[in-house]
């Protein structure tokens, strides 16, 4: 992390403002919505509705973003880095069932944020609606709302290769004015109805969860919820922007959503039975409470909050599934660093995985007020899934019963948000939950899929490979074998103490002996310095055998072809490897032979002949060997692409059990006896 992020400075609040807030800070554009369309109209609604409806949403802001994230879960940072995954790694040796709320708040986590950049963009765009500007008038059709937040979100996801470094510096000081914007218009209505300050009292938070003026009971808190959907993405983003900055920000984003939320209370008592308005289910009191002429300014204020929103959401994900690819939860992918900052990086698959399920979200919801039903649901059972792991790290901090109580408390409230949001099933939660469930499932087959694999593969899968230093030496030299390759490569992982897969020595000495003059071991090692580029060589004592440790920066690309061309070039120079002049050649006093890469995929067929393993087992091996084969390949891996690259096949176990049912009956010694 940047040093800068480290302490309190205006730099590093102003990119604070920029990152953090982008999800939670664009709350006021549709959660009072949704508290207008739990009370059926405008004209339903009282007083009392409104300051209790802004009073639970005053103490939910207070005791789950503040006190829950702000000030107890920040102080779980792993090496600075927050969120469930990094909460887990924290405290993953504390029991082997951890794994289960982390697997399953990290799965919420992903499926909700798709609704993230649907809601906040499509609420902002729904402002334009019968709009002037100038000559032009926007039209009522939500059809061509649709089409504008399509175009919106399509270039959002299409700019995401190229990387945010510079806009993403603008991002600070337009949330700057954004906040400004919610923070004056708050007081301006606000001003008109004082008596809404009133919800600074909890008396009204708990008086209207049972007051007959409220027709949804219990449920408004579904509703209510929707105001602090971005506490667990601030938890994430420490890493970026250093939990000071947080510290530092937080109270006057908090003071800004407040006054917004006291704003738009006050504007809906003072309005809520006019003619214009009394009927209406669907409006949006953050526009209206707006100064006509000052109303397209907001909508376009509201839509750059809404775009830094969602890119925060979309970076957020790409985060979220590196730390998943290195606690081994999600197959591999492809990362790529469109700058020099490590903490920004692109996942190709995730974009567009991300930009066709929130596109889907969007046609398939079809307006805001349907997309708010079904938001906010799977990010409650995150939140109870961070407390559980929450509560594992405070007991290493506290005394058991003081960390009991704390994670009771916060687990009571947020059993109960998310019982209350059990009713938006029904009304799309549906949705996110499904997909939901799908990641669970990729990430439970992947993660148990090596578990179950590894129980089963045995010590005899692995061989030293300093056992087979005087095999190798004399396939090189038998010249009764044919000459496979100058330059044999096996991208494989070489332990402390030299033990490599055994498909690996099965590929070259019994599949069909592959003599080659150099035998080469290739392990790469990622660094935190993002052009570093360096690595190690040990021959073994030999003069054909080469453990190459490469060791690259995250920025550096993977091209190991041209890494290993640089490799052998260096050790002839120095005497170490016997020159490699190849007879044909179109380069001049070229001192390299040829290279062929071989990648040895396993396969499951041989798992259905193994009674020794469960057929639930079998299940997940199965399911882990087929994710790993459809997702990013070794070849584009290592940037293998135009190498001379051979693919093997290998089956999960080289060493078999022998099958002791098998029982020896007769044998045969002639033809005789074999007819009859």
């Amino acid at each position: 992390m940047n040093k800068q992020m480290e302490r309190i400075s205006f730099a590093g609040m102003l990119v604070t403002l920029g990152i953090v807030y982008g999800d939670i800070g664009t709350s006021p554009l549709y959660v009072m919505n949704a508290i207008i369309g739990d009370a059926g109209k405008m004209g339903n609604i009282s007083p009392d509705y409104v300051i209790g409806s802004i009073s639970l949403i005053f103490w939910t802001l207070m005791i789950i973003t503040t006190l829950k994230y702000v000030i107890i879960a920040m102080q779980a940072d792993n090496n600075r880095e927050g969120g469930i995954f990094a909460l887990y790694a924290l405290v993953r040796r504390n029991a082997k069932w951890l794994i289960f709320p982390a697997l399953i708040g990290g799965a919420a986590i992903l499926a909700d944020g798709t609704l993230t950049p649907a809601v906040t963009v499509t609420s902002a765009i729904e402002g334009l609606k019968n709009q002037r500007l100038g000559a032009f008038v926007f039209s009522n059709s939500q059809h061509d709302v649709l089409m504008i937040t399509t175009a919106v979100l399509l270039i959002l996801f299409v700019i995401q290769r190229f990387g945010t470094g510079t806009i993403g510096r603008s991002f600070g000081p337009i949330m700057v004015i954004w906040f400004g914007f919610l923070a004056f218009f708050g007081v301006v209505n606000l001003l008109t109805y004082p008596e809404v300050l009133k919800a600074l009292s909890p008396y009204y938070a708990i008086k209207i969860l049972f007051s007959p003026v409220n027709k949804a009971g219990i449920f408004i808190l579904g509703s209510v919820f929707l105001a602090t959907t971005g506490a667990e993405a601030l938890y994430s983003d420490m890493g970026h922007v250093g939990k000071k900055n947080i510290y530092a920000t937080w109270p006057l984003v908090y003071l800004a959503l407040f006054l917004n939320y006291l704003g738009q209370g006050a504007w809906i008592i003072n309005h809520a039975h006019d003619v214009a308005f009394r009927g209406l289910s669907d409006l949006n009191p953050f526009y209206e409470m707006l100064p006509h002429d000052m109303r397209i300014i907001g909508i376009v204020i509201a839509t750059f909050a809404a775009i830094i929103a969602s890119q925060a959401l979309i970076t957020g994900s790409y985060t979220l599934v590196a730390e998943a690819m290195g606690l081994k939860f999600v197959p591999r992918m492809i990362i790529k660093h469109p700058s020099n900052i490590k903490n920004q990086i692109y996942i190709s698959t995730v974009n567009w995985l991300l930009c066709v399920i929130t596109l889907g979200v969007v046609w398939y919801f079809g307006s805001s007020q349907k997309m708010e039903a079904a938001y906010g649901l799977a990010i409650t059972v995150t939140m109870v899934m961070t407390t559980i792991l929450l509560f594992e790290f405070l007991k290493s901090k506290l005394a058991h019963v003081y960390a009991l109580a704390i994670a009771l408390f916060f687990g009571t409230i947020e059993t109960i948000f998310l019982l209350a949001s059990l009713v938006k099933f029904i009304h799309g939660g549906y949705v996110t939950l499904m997909i939901m469930l799908a990641i669970l499932y990729v990430m439970w087959v992947w993660y148990f899929g090596n578990k179950r694999r590894d129980h089963y593969e045995r010590e005899s899968e692995y061989v030293s490979l300093l056992d087979y230093r005087d095999q190798l030496t004399r396939l090189t030299a038998d010249e009764s074998v044919p000459f496979y390759t100058t330059n044999l490569v096996y991208m494989t992982k070489i332990k402390s103490d030299y033990r490599i897969k055994r498909s690996t020595m099965y590929s070259i000495l019994d599949q069909e002996p592959k003599r080659a003059k150099v035998y080469w071991f290739v392990t790469v090692n990622e660094t935190n310095a993002p052009y570093e580029s360096n690595y190690t060589v040990d021959m073994l004592g030999t003069k054909n055998i080469v453990n190459v440790q490469l060791h690259l920066g995250f920025r550096k690309p993977l091209t190991v072809s041209v890494y290993l061309h640089q490799i052998v070039d260096y050790l002839v120079e120095e005497g170490i490897l016997e020159p490699q002049e190849p007879k044909y050649s179109t380069q001049k006093n070229r001192k390299v032979g040829d290279f062929k890469f071989v990648i040895i995929n396993e396969q499951p067929a041989d798992l259905s002949a193994n009674d020794q393993i469960k057929p639930l087992d079998r299940r997940l091996i199965s399911g882990r060997i087929y994710l790993q084969n459809v997702t990013a390949s070794p070849v584009s891996w290592y940037g293998l692409e135009f190498s001379n690259v051979v693919q093997e096949s290998s089956p999960l176990f080289i060493v078999q059990e022998k099958d002791q049912y098998l029982v020896q009956r007769k044998i045969y010694h002639s033809v005789a006896h074999e007819k009859k």
